[in-house]
């Protein structure tokens, strides 16, 4: 008997990761793959009329999600796409104007079409995990990306002059709108391709920043969510880099009106970064900028969004570090009342990271020339933590900061601590007053109703009669009335109903 034959067994089955990683690195792979299996095309292969036929070719539209399309057509499709983009890549003599204006034509076709709703409306797409990441790709990707590759492959092959008569502001506004797509990988693509355009196409630089500018305004006022602000913001901020010293007065009016307002949008955690990168862009070539962009965070507190909080409090400590000290003076007391109110938060990452504020030196230098104007809302947020504050962590950094300023300010922390006791027992005396004063109106209240009110029985079908509203309405004007006149000068010792 012969050995019993053993059955191989089955490869494990990995799963196909949905990263944002993976997904990039499959796009590159696929590139290298089909530009790989590209047969090297011969002179007449790179004859203008065949480009064009095939560039014609390519203007139908395969969705991915229509059961009656062919799988063989999507992949002739795909491989034309690969052809095209080859050619354009070898050489620049093709790109005449007939070529560019069918070229102009199938990426018109390819690229402007409607998007999906939001399938998550709530929640930004960068915050997905895998799951619902594989939910907001588009599904004609295969296509799409060589698309953009020739969109980008023409932009920095065409000759500079022959581009503006071919791409026109229609084609610009509609690619402004595609930054709608829920795809990361789109709007990377076209983030790359429309920074390429702006530098290409000198003569519409002021109408692509414009238009930019109303997406913004659009999304600031709307609440709505525009998944792309974040990728625009990076454009802007390469712009940003490149304005000269001094800056126009347009750039100082899009930083105050445009780039300030969107820290109020409750999106704001998902382009953070870039929108800071382009504020301290404006701050580092003009540092008087600071105190606008201070003043409008104020202006923009968030009073619910903690995770909001947290950011901006570290957007404002980096910007204290550019402000000279004349302007900090005239900021330091509304910045740093509120910052006080924050290091009492009930929220403690909101107060932790208030009271990390007391940490930078730089802060701490410029806060010390003008304490007195600010010490006094401080000491009342440190010691309302130490009194009531639930956490820990939070109270052990509010003694040390309490520490740190009683080194510093001995003698005007201890008046601080005077006059904040002094404020807390007037009120406790005007509450004590106040309650007083209600005990005694309730009293007179009881004894008018006692003496003036007849009980009168209504029953659920009279109620709604206006004779017995008119009546109700009467007699209580006599019950209140007396009680009223009676105590509407109480405090002022002239009512006998409070001697």
């Amino acid at each position: 008997m012969g050995a019993p034959k053993t059955s191989p067994k089955a490869a494990p089955k990995t799963e196909e990761s949905t990263t944002l990683e993976s997904l990039f690195d499959l796009d590159s792979k696929a590139n290298d793959i089909s530009g790989a299996t590209l047969l090297s095309p011969t002179s007449s292969e790179f004859a203008k009329d065949e480009l064009i036929s095939k560039i014609s070719s390519c203007t139908r539209v395969f969705t991915f999600t229509d059961p009656a399309e062919s799988p063989s057509q999507q992949d002739l499709k795909r491989c034309r796409l690969a052809w095209i983009l080859s050619a354009i890549r070898s050489t620049k003599k093709l790109l005449d104007d007939r070529v560019l204006a069918s070229l102009i034509s199938m990426l018109s076709a390819n690229l402007f079409r409607q998007l999906p709703l939001p399938s998550l409306p709530s929640l930004p797409s960068d915050f997905l995990d895998n799951d619902c990441l594989a939910m907001v790709l588009a599904p004609s990707w295969p296509h799409l990306h060589i698309v953009y590759d020739i969109l980008g492959a023409l932009v920095t092959h065409a000759k500079p002059k022959s581009l503006p008569g071919h791409i026109d502001h229609a084609f610009l506004l509609n690619l402004l709108g595609l930054f709608q797509s829920e795809d990361p990988r789109e709007r990377d693509r076209l983030k790359n391709v429309y920074h390429q355009l702006y530098s290409k196409l000198t003569d519409e630089r002021s109408f692509m920043r414009r238009s930019m500018s109303n997406v913004f305004l659009r999304f600031a006022s709307d609440a709505e969510r525009h998944s792309g602000i974040g990728e625009l913001l990076e454009i802007w901020g390469s712009i940003i880099n490149g304005f000269a010293v001094p800056l126009k007065e347009e750039h100082r009016v899009f930083l105050a009106r445009v780039l300030v307002p969107l820290h109020k949008s409750k999106w704001m955690p998902s382009y953070y970064q870039q929108l800071f990168y382009c504020v301290s862009q404006f701050v580092q070539k003009e540092p008087e900028l600071g105190g606008v962009v201070l003043r409008g965070i104020l202006r923009y507190w968030p009073v619910t969004n903690c995770h909001k909080e947290v950011l901006i409090i570290g957007e404002l400590e980096d910007l204290v570090e550019s402000l000279c000290p004349s302007e900090f003076e005239k900021l330091a007391v509304p910045l740093c009342s509120q910052i006080a109110k924050c290091l009492s938060s009930c929220n403690s990452q909101v107060a932790e990271r208030a009271l990390y504020v007391w940490n930078n030196e730089q802060f701490v230098r410029m806060a010390s020339r003008c304490m007195e104007k600010i010490l006094p809302a401080i000491v009342q947020g440190i010691e309302k933590n130490l009194s009531w504050h639930w956490s820990k962590s939070v109270q052990e950094l509010t003694m040390s900061v309490k520490t740190m300023l009683e080194e510093m300010e001995p003698e005007l922390y201890s008046k601080c601590l005077q006059e904040l006791a002094h404020r807390e027992s007037v009120a406790e005396q005007e509450e004590i007053k106040r309650k007083v004063r209600w005990e005694r109106l309730e009293r007179a209240a009881a004894n008018n109703n006692c003496s003036n009110l007849q009980i009168v029985h209504v029953s659920p079908n009279n109620r709604s009669n206006p004779h017995t509203s008119s009546l109700l309405a009467s007699r209580a004007r006599r019950v209140i009335a007396p009680a009223f006149h009676s105590s509407r000068n109480f405090g002022y010792g002239e009512s006998k109903l409070f001697k």
